[in-house]
């Protein structure tokens, strides 16, 4: 069995979530904000939810199909946010998600962490393709998306329905090639 990678940047380290990780994503993930532009997150959010997320973490990463990252500091540790790929083995394809703590916005933290999570899932993991989708009202998540050197596919015109309502979704992706061209 593999070990679960840490992923360390210029000012982060990505590592395995903890259960005592829990209380600091319940504060995060309780504000609206952060629910109201993610697809799987409710409203209201618990600390229970928090732990029993967590705790699918490890079985998902033993079986192969997903890799879910605490963005920390670097420096204190001080968890930022969650990044991970849920992966499709028999397509060598993931889809990249990530959510960052509102008081930890517009700092550059979640486009330096896709670039780490990208580079890991097409140099250890051996994908071909990560993709990701945004709420359209949603344009920062776009903006990491682009930073992080994905490219814009096009629009999903009313393809989720959240809170009642339906929400177009832009989709990016990036392919193997893409990054080994920039190398």
């Amino acid at each position: 069995m593999p070990e679960f990678p840490t992923l360390q940047t210029e000012r982060l380290i990505l590592r395995a979530f903890q259960m005592d990780d829990a209380p600091a994503v319940d504060k995060y993930v309780s504000e609206k904000a952060i629910a109201a532009t993610t697809l799987n997150i409710p409203h209201p959010y618990t600390q229970e939810m928090a732990e029993e997320w967590i705790g699918t973490h490890k079985e998902a990463f033993e079986n192969g199909l997903a890799v879910r990252f605490a963005i920390t500091l670097g420096d204190s540790g001080k968890l930022l946010g969650a990044i991970g790929l849920e992966i499709t083995a028999a397509h060598e394809r993931a889809e990249i998600g990530y959510w960052i703590g509102k008081p930890h916005w517009g700092k550059g933290y979640c486009t330096e962490a896709a670039i780490a999570v990208l580079k890991h899932g097409f140099d250890s993991i051996g994908l071909e393709r990560i993709f990701a989708t945004h709420f359209r009202r949603n344009p920062a998540s776009g903006r990491v998306m682009q930073k992080a050197g994905m490219k814009h596919e096009g629009r999903l015109r009313h393809h989720i329905k959240k809170w009642g309502g339906f929400e177009d979704l832009e989709m990016y992706s990036i392919l193997r090639s893409n990054t080994e061209r920039n190398r």
